[in-house]
């Protein structure tokens, strides 16, 4: 029996018995031992700086890091800032000094700063360390492909001209609350238009959805009226402040921006509803805000909206190469062109592929077998044969099993690193996303490989 009870063990000794903390300290180690790393993302902090003065900021170190805490725990920039303010072992990662707490609105402006270029610096550092620590040398690769959604929501002509009508009418608006207030006119049809998409989304006969979509068209066209008159006096606005002369600026440019997409939307609307034609998907909008999004179409699988990511692995479970597409490519169409790129990454050619089935074809097995691959498995045969692909049917089915485990490799890119959809705004942040979360998860494979053998 004790008179005095035992001294509480505080949280820091806890997360020392963690495993996520010693994963933490070996990804810094990795990062550490290169000074020339953050170059490009210093360079692009530096375009979005907007002068020397002032507080100083957050360094090109610690936003990278922070983007990678980011993916690796899948966190919001709520969490994230968070976490920095909380966790001991985050911080130490980050290296943050003390009493700097980044917010929320802090860390999100540095962190899109951030360009595809400087996540492909830090990926080609990561495959030259990896190989010089002899745990990836590229000789033995497997390729497949995944979709990866924009944020938008399912699109249908009825939400698309909703999407339209609502934020030019919300920029109108806005418009108007600038000193002195513009001239122009504008009524709000918002309320009367959200009927209409609900009645055209619950209705059971056509002639009411038509009636519905007609009305819509209506409204539509009134509200690109006014923001043609809109558009020339914000332009020219002169105002009290300059703060108000940009903003209108900004409204003239959004404005008309926005009236291009919602004609385009009203025209496509046009000939599905009412001339039943088949619009072409390179023709069609999905998106009023992620207008880079493409209509991704594999078999019979749900259509998805996004693009289309080519992805080459390795044998250490590494992410070896990742090739982000507009349209929808077949997948036999980028087989070659992703070895010509390994092969230039690493100086030599794979001594083993494998692939998905989409990559089989007589051209692409005579193009790998010309690049001096010596065997060139592909998951379905489809007409080749397999003393054309291997060597014996032996490397064949080993090979074929071997190219299953880039799919718990995509697996876990979509689980943990987020990569089933891209929340970043924009076609180059769309690339920036990808580009951060694979590398992400090759410095959070490269760190268990390493304590695993340390």
């Amino acid at each position: 029996m004790r008179r005095k009870r035992n001294p509480q063990t505080t949280i820091f000794e806890v997360l020392g018995k963690h495993p996520g903390p010693r994963e933490l300290e070996q990804m810094d180690a990795i990062l550490a031992t290169d000074h020339h790393l953050l170059d490009q993302a210093y360079a692009d902090l530096l375009k979005k700086s907007r002068s020397d003065t002032g507080r100083q900021g957050m360094t090109a170190e610690q936003v990278v890091r922070c983007t990678l805490l980011k993916q690796f725990r899948e966190l919001s920039y709520d969490d994230l800032a968070y976490y920095l303010a909380d966790s001991h072992s985050f911080r130490s990662f980050v290296r943050l000094e003390p009493g700097h707490f980044p917010a929320k609105s802090t860390l999100q402006e540095n962190i899109k700063a951030l360009s595809e270029e400087a996540w492909l610096a830090i990926h080609q550092f990561l495959l030259a360390y990896a190989q010089q620590a002899k745990i990836e040398n590229g000789r033995k690769i497997r390729l497949d492909s995944t979709a990866v959604q924009t944020d938008i929501h399912r699109p249908t002509d009825a939400t698309l001209l909703w999407d339209g009508i609502r934020v030019i009418t919300r920029w109108l608006f806005e418009g108007k609350e600038l000193s002195p207030c513009p001239g122009y006119g504008c009524s709000d049809h918002r309320r009367v238009v959200k009927k209409r998409l609900l009645s055209i989304q619950n209705a059971t006969k056509q002639e009411t959805r038509q009636t519905a979509y007609r009305d819509m068209l209506h409204y539509a066209g009134r509200v690109i009226a006014y923001a043609e008159q809109a558009i020339p006096e914000l332009a020219d606005f002169g105002g009290d402040s300059i703060e108000d002369y940009t903003h209108a600026r900004a409204l003239a440019e959004k404005l008309s921006r926005a009236i291009d997409l919602l004609r385009r939307v009203m025209d496509q609307t046009e000939r599905r509803v009412f001339k039943g034609e088949q619009v072409p998907a390179s023709e069609k909008i999905v998106s009023l805000f992620e207008t880079h999004t493409d209509i991704l179409v594999k078999g019979r699988r749900e259509t998805e909206f996004g693009h289309k990511v080519f992805l080459t692995g390795g044998a250490s479970n590494l992410i070896l190469d990742c090739l982000v597409e507009r349209g929808n490519p077949a997948d036999a169409e980028r087989f070659l062109p992703l070895l010509k790129r390994h092969i230039e990454r690493y100086g030599r050619p794979p001594r083993q592929s494998t692939a998905d089935g989409g990559f089989a074809s007589q051209a692409n097995l005579a193009g790998a077998k010309a690049a001096d691959v010596k065997d060139v498995v592909f998951a379905k045969k489809r007409g080749l044969s397999i003393v054309d692909m291997a060597k014996s049917t032996w490397v064949y089915r080993r090979l074929r099993n071997f190219r299953a485990g880039i799919e718990a490799n995509i697996s876990t890119l979509k689980r943990s690193y987020g990569l089933k959809r891209c929340n970043w705004s924009g076609w180059e942040g769309f690339k920036a996303y990808i580009w951060s979360a694979i590398v992400a998860y090759n410095l959070t494979v490269l760190a268990r490989i390493q304590l695993a053998t340390a």
